[in-house]
């Protein structure tokens, strides 16, 4: 019995749509009507509205002016076109800025920011709250019974942080409730006995700035943590009128690619996850391996809402203009990065923007219509036959990915790993050293999960925690649990060296993960980027051999329980141990002591993925730069074929499998640059996995 869970039931499509800005064109009504016209074109069927409005709904303190989103409201829906509405926080009038300058952000040199721009404005503000919930209020209110309204959009893009006197005094209360209003708890958790930096008042606290104190690590993390939590309360107080008044209409706020905030746990209060997605595509990275870092992150989010599918809530059909260089989609990849999306998850294709603007900082980004204003464009016809597409993809939608492998992406860990101040500097590539993991899994087309240390693991097979450097309270029993009961981790150097305070275990590394690794880590070397050093595989150990080069660090453990499999070449540490498989009860744990060349991930990623039966989207075999991912609704699979190279491509199938239109698929398929297949699986691989 098929299992989907469509986000929005009483449409059961695919959204196709842009960020539409009709406020921009008040006084040239021709061109809503020109709009109308070109949406049906371009096969959209929603439009989202509203985030940066908030000059044009309230001109002036009080006055509201709401007609000019009444009439193209109406026009849309008149015309079939459901509508996203954005509540307009991200970007302030200047009338509210001049007369409240205490809405303005102060930065961390305890300077205050003039007017201008996107987000620059303080979370704190019992001010800007208010003004806030007022507008939103009115929003839900004029709003909440048009049969046209399919989802709120909170603010644009959360992110970044204000410094001013609100804000230190929000940090001092929140620190006070962390520590149960005791001093000696915070300075034991920061270890401000060094440097004889021990608090003896509250007041005496200040977030962390480079004119003042920045050296403490757990006054860095807890000011991020802090950050977070009011970014989040701030969101939850303009959710609130919106969820009073329109219950039934659920919520999202559009993430982005790199944020100081912990998206993970924002991710907690909406009911949608979406984010906006601008790849670098023909840029100094081939193709292929940007394709693979933005499947990172469209798994990322999709994993936030496990077994529900996401929106890709912007993109650009043809470039970015504040890109370093706004190079041009070439033929094909508009289509073929858009179907990613979809392939990893995602209910929808929208863009930034609809329509070009005439003017400012944004005039010459991407956009469905050019200054033209026809759609007689490469890139028009690119989205109207995405559009067209989309439509044949209405049984995918509600459909889930099945992912048997969870890699832990942990972003509290991500500072605390880039706080560390050593062993190498600037810091660790945290992003880059996860993303190496992701890689042989998307290369062998098997699905993954991106998940936090707080989601749970039962569900997997396997789990790949690359740097668990921080390890919050019970994170080390819940890994033991997953491999008691029979599952598989990989753990690597630097982990299990500080607790969520950023204070360092004792008894040796990696702390509690040392019984679960079977390992004991000494010491640990740093490389210059000029050096190497190389690790050669034991005869008897996994189904591969060769020896690989590896780089940045070396652990030096020693092998308490653990088997070694490979060991280091060189150094005064050739012979240690570079690779250890400890047995657990019914599990596996293997320790990758260093960071090792990619053909070295490749081939022990495969052997994992064989030695843990993990399922792949396709049985196929394909050259470098081609993709599968799958889609499933319990009952059939979707597979998606993606050729990211500019080079036509074989594919060589080892099952049978359909085309969307139910033609049988031959033995050999020829797959163009930049080109993209749909197929089905009648009979689902992933039934029992589907929940």
């Amino acid at each position: 019995m098929s299992q989907r869970k469509p986000l929005f039931p009483q449409l059961n499509w695919m959204l196709h749509g842009a960020d539409y800005n009709p406020e921009q064109w008040i006084h040239m009504p021709e061109v809503w009507d020109e709009d109308v016209r070109l949406m049906h074109l371009a096969k959209c069927n929603v439009m989202t509205m509203g985030m940066f409005s908030w000059s044009s709904l309230e001109p002036k303190e009080g006055q509201f002016e709401f007609g000019w989103l009444d009439r193209i409201i109406d026009k849309l829906s008149r015309n079939g076109i459901s509508f996203i509405l954005g509540t307009p926080s991200g970007a302030r009038p200047a009338w509210l800025a001049r007369k409240y300058p205490e809405v303005l952000r102060v930065r961390p040199e305890r300077v205050r920011n003039l007017y201008g721009t996107r987000h620059n404005h303080c979370y704190t503000s019992p001010v800007y709250r208010e003004k806030v919930r007022t507008i939103n209020t009115l929003l839900a209110e004029r709003y909440r019974n048009h049969p046209g309204l399919l989802l709120w959009h909170i603010s644009n893009e959360y992110n970044g942080e204000c410094h001013c006197d609100l804000c230190q005094a929000a940090f001092r209360g929140w620190l006070r409730k962390k520590y149960g209003d005791d001093l000696d708890r915070l300075n034991y958790a920061w270890y401000t006995t060094f440097w004889s930096h021990n608090y003896t008042d509250w007041e005496e606290i200040e977030s962390p700035s480079p004119i003042g104190e920045h050296m403490l690590h757990g006054l860095q993390l807890d000011w991020k943590r802090f950050v977070t939590d009011q970014s989040i309360d701030f969101m939850l107080q303009e959710i609130e009128p919106l969820k009073r008044l329109t219950p039934n209409i659920p919520v999202t706020t559009n993430f982005l690619g790199g944020c100081v905030i912990n998206y993970e746990r924002m991710a907690e209060h909406v009911d949608i996850i979406s984010w906006d997605s601008y790849p670098y595509w023909h840029g100094k990275s081939p193709d292929w391996q940007t394709a693979c870092h933005t499947a990172f992150t469209h798994d990322r989010y999709r994993s936030f809402k496990p077994g529900k599918p996401f929106l890709l809530m912007e993109s650009t059909p043809s470039m970015a203009n504040w890109q370093e260089v706004a190079k041009l989609k070439r033929p094909g990849m508009h289509a073929l990065s858009s179907i990613q999306a979809v392939a990893h998850g995602s209910d929808s294709v929208q863009y930034f923007q609809w329509r070009k603007s005439r003017g400012s900082s944004e005039k010459f980004h991407g956009a469905v219509v050019d200054h033209s204003g026809h759609e007689h464009t490469r890139v028009f016809r690119d989205v109207a036959e995405i559009g067209d597409f989309l439509e044949r993809l209405e049984p995918v939608t509600g459909t889930i990915v099945p992912a048997e492998t969870a890699l832990i992406y942990d972003t509290e860990n991500k500072w605390a790993v880039e706080g560390a101040a050593g062993p190498r500097k600037p810091n660790l590539s945290y992003d880059q050293e996860v993303l190496r993991h992701y890689e042989p899994f998307w290369k062998q087309g098997i699905p993954v999960d991106i998940v936090s240390m707080d989601r749970p693991l039962d569900r997997y097979k396997l789990v790949v925690a690359p740097m668990l450097y921080m390890l919050k309270q019970g994170m080390a029993e819940r890994l033991e649990a997953f491999v008691r009961s029979g599952g598989t981790l990989v753990l690597t150097y630097w982990s299990g060296i500080v607790d969520e305070n950023d204070l360092c275990f004792l008894d040796g590394f990696p702390g509690p993960l040392r019984k679960l690794a079977g390992v004991w880590s000494e010491e640990i070397d740093a490389l210059y980027p000029e050096d190497c050093n190389s690790l050669a595989m034991k005869e008897g150990g996994l189904d591969f051999m060769g020896t690989y080069s590896v780089s940045l660090l070396c652990d030096l453990i020693h092998a308490e329980t653990a088997e070694v499999l490979a060991e280091y070449q060189e150094d005064f540490y050739q012979g240690y141990p570079a690779l250890t498989l400890n047995r657990f009860r019914d599990g596996e744990v293997y320790y990758m002591a260093a960071r090792t060349e990619p053909a070295f991930l490749d081939s022990f990623y495969r052997a994992m993925a064989a030695r843990c039966r993990l399922s792949r989207a396709l049985q196929a075999d394909w050259s470098e730069g081609v993709n599968a991912q799958v889609r499933t609704d319990g009952v059939r699979d979707y597979i998606f074929l993606h050729n990211f190279t500019d080079q036509e491509q074989n594919i060589l199938f080892k099952e049978s499998i359909i085309d969307l239109d139910g033609t049988p698929v031959k033995q050999y398929l020829r797959l163009p640059a930049y080109g993209y297949r749909v197929f089905v699986r009648k009979e689902s691989e992933y039934s029992s996995g589907v929940k």
